[in-house]
Order: C-alpha cells, then sequence, then structure tokens
C-alpha cells in the first residue's frame, strides 16, 4: 500500500462510513470519488438523525410541551456548533437554509429590496467571476435584469487561476457586492481571498465568499476571512441534504430586509402591516429544517473531533498524489492547476477526445464512481473550449488506493475506446 505523509488513519474513519463497503456491478468495491457533488455520512451522524426522529422530533420554537423544547434546544444548539467551527463572532450571524444555493439567492434579493446604502440598482455594478457555480452566477443575472445594475466579472488564466490583472477597473466606486467562490467546485482553484477582499473594501463594496467546497476541508475562519458573507452547504461535510448556511455580519443582518416572509420571522402581524424578529429568525420563515439542522451539528462534532487541520493536511497528500499519477497517463489534461499548491481536492480533466460521459460510465462499470458534465460551471467549459470534463474530487476518507484504482480504471477506458 502506497504510503504518504500526513495522511489520516483512513482505516478507522472509513469504518464510521457504511456505504464504503458497498459492493457494486457484480462484485466491484466502491471506490466513492464524488465528493463536491456530496460527501457520504457517518454513523456518528445517522445516529443522531435516527434519535431526534425516534425521540424528540416536534416543531421548534413557542411551544410548551416536553418535545418542542428538546426540539428547539437541538435546533439553536446546532447555531452554537456552526457558529463555532466557523469562528463566527455572534451565534445570531448564523441563518440556516436548505442549501448554499439558497443563501446565495437570499443575499441577492436582501440587496435588491435594500434601502440605501445597501440597494443594488441600476446605477450600481455587480462583480462575480468566471469560474463560479451557476448558484452564484444565475441570482446575480435575475438581480441585475431586476434592477438594471451592470454585472461584471473576473476572467480566466490559460492555468485556471483568477486574472485580477484589472482589478481596480472590474472592481469600481459603483460596485455594491463582490461574490466569489473561496475553492472551485470545477478547477480546484483555492482564490486568493485577501486582495479581492482588499479592493472590495478600498470602495465600500460589500463581499460574499461562497465556501461550499472550503467548509469541509480547511479550517474556515470567517472573521480572518474579512467578508460580509459567508455560505456552504451541509451535505458535503459529512452533514445531510436539506440544510445551508449563511453567516452576515450582524449590523447588515439588522439593517437588510429579509427574503421569505411568514411564521417564526415576524415579530408582530396586523392586516396593515408586520414587524420583524431579529436576526437570525428574521431570514428563517417557516418551519425550519429542523433534523438536517440537528444533523449538520453533528456532522460539525464529528469533523472537528478529527480537526480541520488533520483533514486539509490529509486531502493535500491524497491531492498531490493524484496529481502526480493522473499526469502519468497517456492524453490526460488537467483543467485547472496542475500542482496540489493552492488548490482544493477536485481535479477536473480531459482524455483525449474521449467524451467525460463515455469515461464516466466505463469508470462505474469498474466500481469508480466520479462526476461529468459542466459541473454547473459552464462557463468555465467554455472558456476552455471543452465540452465537459471527468472530475475526481476527494474526502477525508480517501485513500492512495483509491486513486491507484482511479488510474488503473483510466487505462482500461482508454483500452476500451481503442
Amino acid at each position: 500500500m502506497t504510503q504518504l505523509p500526513g495522511l489520516l488513519d483512513t482505516e478507522a474513519i472509513r469504518k464510521d462510513f457504511p456505504i464504503l463497503d458497498r459492493q457494486i456491478h457484480d462484485g466491484k468495491k466502491l471506490v466513492y470519488l464524488d465528493n463536491a457533488a456530496t460527501s457520504q455520512t457517518p454513523r456518528q451522524v445517522l445516529d443522531v438523525l435516527n434519535e431526534y426522529y425516534e425521540q424528540h422530533n416536534a416543531n421548534v420554537h413557542r411551544g410548551v410541551h416536553v418535545l418542542a423544547e428538546e426540539a428547539t434546544a437541538l435546533y439553536e444548539g446546532a447555531r452554537d456548533k456552526v457558529a463555532e467551527f466557523i469562528n463566527a463572532p455572534s451565534r445570531d450571524e448564523v441563518i440556516f437554509t436548505k442549501n448554499a444555493s439558497e443563501s446565495l439567492n437570499l443575499v441577492a434579493n436582501m440587496l435588491g429590496w435594500a434601502d440605501e446604502p445597501y440597494r443594488v440598482d441600476h446605477e450600481t455594478e455587480i462583480v462575480i467571476t468566471e469560474m463560479e457555480h451557476h448558484s452564484n452566477i444565475v441570482p446575480w443575472q435575475l438581480l441585475s435584469q431586476r434592477t438594471g445594475a451592470k454585472l461584471k466579472w473576473f476572467g480566466l488564466t490559460d492555468d485556471g487561476r483568477l486574472d485580477l490583472s484589472n482589478i481596480e477597473e472590474v472592481i469600481t466606486e459603483k460596485t455594491k457586492i463582490v461574490s466569489f467562490v473561496l475553492v472551485s467546485n470545477i478547477l480546484g482553484t483555492h482564490n486568493p481571498v485577501e486582495a479581492i477582499v482588499r479592493r472590495a473594501q478600498e470602495v465600500g463594496a460589500l463581499v460574499l465568499i461562497d465556501a461550499s467546497q472550503a467548509a469541509p476541508h480547511m479550517p474556515l475562519d470567517v472573521q480572518a476571512l474579512q467578508a460580509d458573507f459567508v455560505a456552504f452547504t451541509g451535505h458535503k461535510m459529512c452533514g445531510p441534504t436539506g440544510i445551508g448556511v449563511l453567516w452576515g455580519r450582524q449590523e447588515l443582518l439588522e439593517d437588510l430586509p429579509p427574503f421569505l416572509g411568514g411564521g417564526e420571522m415576524i415579530e408582530t402581524v396586523s392586516m396593515h402591516s408586520s414587524t420583524y424578529a431579529p436576526a437570525p429568525h428574521k431570514f428563517e420563515a417557516g418551519t425550519p429544517p429542523v433534523s438536517q439542522a440537528v444533523g449538520l451539528g453533528a456532522a460539525v462534532d464529528y469533523l472537528s473531533a478529527i480537526g480541520m487541520d488533520k483533514i486539509a493536511a490529509h486531502e493535500h497528500a491524497i491531492t498531490e498524489y493524484a496529481v502526480k499519477r493522473l499526469l502519468e497517463v497517456p492524453d490526460l489534461k488537467i483543467i485547472g492547476p496542475s500542482t496540489a499548491e493552492d488548490r482544493g481536492a477536485a481535479i477536473s480533466f480531459t482524455l483525449g477526445d474521449i467524451h467525460p460521459h463515455d469515461v464516466g460510465q466505463v469508470l462505474d462499470e469498474e466500481g469508480i464512481a466520479v462526476r461529468v458534465g459542466h459541473h454547473c460551471a459552464r462557463p468555465v467549459c467554455l472558456r476552455y473550449g471543452i465540452p465537459a470534463t471527468t472530475r475526481a474530487s476527494f474526502y477525508l476518507y480517501s485513500t492512495p488506493g483509491e486513486i491507484d484504482a482511479l488510474v488503473d480504471g483510466l487505462e482500461h477506458v482508454r483500452n476500451f475506446f481503442g
């Protein structure tokens, strides 16, 4: 077995994930390399979810019976855990959504309805990047169409980095919001937060960071990022689906209007007008994703017990090994940074003239799960003139042996297509 420095005890960790023992396609051992799409869930989180439904299930807040009080304590306890996990100054800055897409849409709509100085209108500009997930493109296109604001973006260099050479022309005095991904889901690029935030602060623009591909893989300190908002999702970090997070600075959350109206987000309601509850409840209309939040809290406990520094070191070692092995495959081209430095644990590639969908299907027959397509980042594919890519993405339970299996599988693909 290949030994790499910095690896976690994957043999012990993998025992926490029942699905990794699966065999598919007539006894092929599952090799799960689609973690950028969704991670697997450990027994520790599954047990917490089962216990919630078996012992505590009720609607939260306002209930005076035992189950309601227990469910509320678990739900709000999950908020405390997330706040500590991201080093938020206050628990009240943590808003639960159903995913990162909703978190990003929440901010876009708040700014469209806001009063000055935050309002986005026809005299203002919105800045994103060419490497964004569609969830951080479409909401801003919709806001631009609705308000007349000008949508601008940073382009990409040939090696998959952001081109910041014209940063002063892209982020100007008219810029109201700069929204960008911390780690790209298709290129794996780890973006230079400090330079972008510094320029945004110079012109008084707000900053929103999509940390969906960062929160599961490395320590995330929202205070150190110096952003105004940070979004991420639970299902990529050992948690359940249906739960996302938006962190925002307290003073902004107090000043900005709510996105959705309904129960729980109100203070008083009459037939003529309503007043709103303080944040975070102002932004959590209706019955929230209670069990999903509890599951996310359990996932935070699980990751924190292992240590995010250790997870980051493990993934760096795995990614470094994967880059090395993949570059040994004839006709394979990595789309994005071709080293393990300043990149996350997702590697997209093409394999000669073989369509990525064909690559993915043949790999699946060998038991290897990868992602193929645009990865909800079609502008990146257009930028590099490719129809799609194959993406392998790793996590705390990924092993060098799985990388070797991927490389062997790609050789099988090449042989299959002659």
